[in-house]
């Protein structure tokens, strides 16, 4: 299988979390990488160089506006009087202002209007990790296109990351890039798996009102669970789109058994979309040994996860996101590859 990794994704260093009223070192840091490489080099493989990313390709998912203002962000916010470090919004627009506000011109208004959270903090290197990011998902992507399979490692992740609005660590929407890739080289039909512990409310957001890109998405039930608002099972798409969107909540404490029966809920539903290629959102922050632990899955469960979803016989570009042990995750890919058949 190829595997595709830029090292300049290890420039991007947040150190800003917020949870729960306090201020904690951020969960998505290089080292997440660095051990995910570890898994590669477990199974003999090496990781090839995307092709450069054309910055036009970015647009296929995301708002010019939008894309402008990551570019810009940081050396705007440092400019500033009193900035920290990152930039980090102080205020949100609410429900209440969407009818007649706008993004104005300041960057902490900027800040605000473009990001969905205080979790996705922008350094002087997160513009040059994410678009090194999406080059691997293109690249994996290109691979899929050509009849094969491919992994991309990637950091910062993406599924959170809406058209416009940053959240979750998530500032590029990789997965998302990925399924437009697939479309534009010849796929009618695309699916995407998400299978990490949040909901990928980003993609559903992207493909809401698409009949072409099915979204299925296994997570922790967001009555308790990042990303709070959104992933409930009555989700289903809009216009085009409707019933081209499902979401698979579970509660709290799911082990293997049930959410592999998710999965193949997941899994039948592709099939009946009848894709002719798929993409993985590969999560490994529902295992039972995550920091953050909201479902319990083990190693064996990831393992026959994709032994599941392999037979579906598709190209597939699997695509990194969470997961936060950095301990376990080279050892979990290993299992997750190897069981896929790579």
């Amino acid at each position: 299988m190829d595997v595709f990794w830029d090292d300049v994704q290890l420039q991007h260093t947040p150190g800003f979390f917020l949870q729960r009223g306090q201020v904690r070192p951020n969960f998505e840091v290089p080292a997440r990488a660095l051990s995910l490489l570890g898994g590669v080099t477990a199974l003999g493989l090496s990781h090839k160089m995307p092709t450069p990313l054309d910055p036009a390709a970015l647009a296929t998912v995301h708002t010019p506006a939008y894309l402008d203002f990551l570019r810009t962000a940081h050396a705007e916010w440092s400019a500033m009087e009193g900035a920290g470090p990152e930039v980090v919004a102080n205020m949100h627009p609410a429900p209440e202002m969407l009818a007649y506000a706008r993004p104005g011109a300041p960057i902490i208004g900027k800040a605000g209007w473009f990001s969905a959270d205080t979790a996705c903090p922008i350094g002087p290197h997160t513009w040059d990790a994410a678009c090194a990011a999406a080059a691997c998902a293109l690249a994996a992507a290109d691979v899929a296109g050509a009849g094969k399979s491919a992994y991309a490692l990637v950091r910062p992740p993406g599924h959170h990351a809406y058209a416009a609005r940053a959240g979750g660590h998530c500032y590029i929407n990789n997965a998302a890039l990925a399924a437009e890739r697939l479309r534009h080289v010849g796929a009618t039909r695309v699916a995407i798996l998400d299978i990490d512990s949040h909901h990928g409310n980003g993609t559903q957001g992207i493909f809401w009102d698409r009949s072409d890109v099915f979204f299925a998405s296994i997570h922790g039930d967001p009555a308790g669970y990042y990303p709070w608002y959104v992933g409930h099972a009555a989700e289903r798409g809009t216009g085009a789109g409707e019933g081209a969107n499902l979401n698979l909540p579970l509660p709290r404490g799911t082990s293997d058994t049930p959410w592999l029966a998710a999965l193949d809920t997941a899994l039948a539903a592709i099939e009946r979309f009848a894709p002719d290629a798929l993409v993985v959102s590969l999560g490994f922050d529902a295992s039972e040994l995550e920091p953050l632990s909201f479902l319990a899955i083990t190693a064996d469960g990831f393992a026959r996860a994709a032994e599941r979803i392999a037979t579906l016989g598709l190209p597939t570009a699997i695509i990194q996101e969470g997961g936060y042990n950095t301990d376990l995750l080279g050892t979990l890919l290993e299992r997750f590859l190897t069981a896929y058949g790579q």
